[in-house]
């Protein structure tokens, strides 16, 4: 069956291709989800004019996205998280915390749109991408840094005692 694609589908198309696919994919996925419309219809001719105006006002949002992407990409975000031994965090650095740090800085940018393949688990620098549209991932610079933790004078341990196993007034409650 062929139909014209309404929007980018993964692995298939972008707007406005016109696609072979099967009758099920099409009448299950695309049809329902408005991703497609039947290129054979009635309606085919109005939906590639509705896609035309769809595409001049994408091409508008792409060069704005291409403008974010130009500031994004000199953006490091620095990230203190306490750390161990050989420089392992305790805990991670996952696409949350680094959607925070960004929307401090004045950038809006969910955590969904962060591309991290595993939570960052040791200090160091890192690249991340961050993808604002389909072929637009500007890469930012992630510094995971320790927390310096300030020196303590030694404070006195206290130590707890033990009554050798013989019970005591409070163990009867």
């Amino acid at each position: 069956m062929n139909v014209i694609l309404c929007e980018d589908v993964d692995n298939l198309g972008d707007m406005g291709d016109t696609v072979k696919v099967a009758t099920g994919y099409a009448r299950n996925f695309l049809f329902p989800r408005r991703l497609a419309v039947a290129a054979d219809s009635a309606s085919a001719k109005q939906i590639e004019h509705e896609l035309r105006i769809i595409r001049r006002k994408d091409e508008k949002r792409r060069q704005e996205l291409n403008g974010v992407a130009g500031n994004l990409s000199k953006v490091t975000v620095s990230i203190k998280m306490r750390a161990g031994e050989n420089e392992k965090l305790f805990g991670s650095v996952t696409t949350q915390h680094i959607a925070e740090k960004l929307v401090e800085m004045g950038h809006s940018v969910d955590k969904r749109q962060i591309k991290l393949a595993e939570p960052i688990k040791a200090l160091g620098i890192y690249t991340v991408a961050v993808r604002l549209a389909s072929g637009i991932e500007p890469e930012i610079k992630v510094w995971v840094s320790a927390i310096e933790e300030p020196k303590s004078e030694a404070a006195p341990v206290e130590e707890e005692v033990s009554m050798g196993g013989y019970a005591t007034e409070d163990d009867d409650e």
